[in-house]
């Protein structure tokens, strides 16, 4: 294991000083409202027969072709692993932050902030470069610091005052289903699986292992004020909602004892 970066107070002061004083200019990235995003754990048949009653009333995402994509998200996690022991602690506000890529090009990608109050959900995106994303997995930060965009520069100072690392890879192919309005979103996240043997999120070629029983997939709902009552008699009927547990929690728990805790060394 590599020894731990040693950032000291006053560097990391400096940093905040430069912060606080530099002439940036902001961009606000991507943000959405706060929403409600319920989590069910059902079976292949059950989304099948669900499919059959939702296509009269919503439509599949016209963004997925051929009705849907790969996701690939990398986790992060500080020193304490905060986000890993708030969620299987219940605390009900916490926060947790992702790079992600769809289907394993650097077409578009993203460094995302989830926030979590109570049964609400509220993300913010920045956009990154590849050349930016090798960056940090190298341990170089300094470039987010002058970012124009204010969520790159608080992931920043995450990493050189928390620690903020990386912790897992979550693959899976979602298929998405919205309402014409928008504000309703069903998705279907099949095969979830954790990937292992590195941080790589560009590298197609990285084992990846299953944390799902055969035949199961998480059903998520999403929507930003009331769910229709039409939306609400197609929910599964006999599936429990699973609020406590999340595929980053399933693939960090499945991978730890593989990948352990690596931190850069000062150079």
């Amino acid at each position: 294991m590599k020894k731990i970066k040693n950032i000291s107070h006053a560097r990391i002061a400096e940093h905040m000083k430069q912060l606080k004083n530099a002439e940036i200019p902001e961009h606000a990235g991507t943000a959405e409202h706060f929403r409600n995003e319920w989590k069910y754990l059902i079976s292949t048949s059950e989304k099948e027969l669900l499919e059959l009653r939702m296509k009269h009333l919503l439509k599949k995402d016209p963004h997925a072709s051929d009705g849907g994509y790969m996701i690939r998200s990398l986790y992060f996690d500080d020193y304490w692993n905060s986000a890993y022991e708030e969620k299987e602690s219940g605390v009900l506000m916490r926060k947790k932050y992702r790079i992600r890529i769809y289907d394993y090009s650097d077409r578009s990608i993203k460094l995302e902030r989830k926030k979590k109050f109570g049964s609400y959900i509220y993300k913010e995106s920045a956009p990154l470069t590849r050349e930016e994303v090798e960056k940090i997995l190298a341990g170089e930060y300094e470039f987010l610091l002058h970012s124009p965009y204010s969520l790159c520069r608080e992931f920043y100072i995450e990493c050189v005052s928390n620690m903020m690392r990386p912790r897992t890879i979550v693959d899976y192919d979602r298929v998405p289903w919205i309402m014409d309005t928008g504000t309703v979103r069903i998705t279907f996240d099949c095969d979830v699986r954790a990937a292992v043997g590195g941080y790589d999120i560009f590298d197609p070629t990285l084992a990846t292992l299953p944390v799902l029983e055969p035949g199961k997939l998480v059903m998520e709902v999403k929507f930003t004020e009331l769910l229709p009552q039409i939306i609400r008699d197609l929910l599964p009927p006999q599936s429990a909602e699973f609020t406590a547990v999340s595929k980053y929690v399933l693939c960090y728990e499945k991978t730890r004892y593989l990948n352990g805790f690596e931190y850069w060394a000062e150079n």
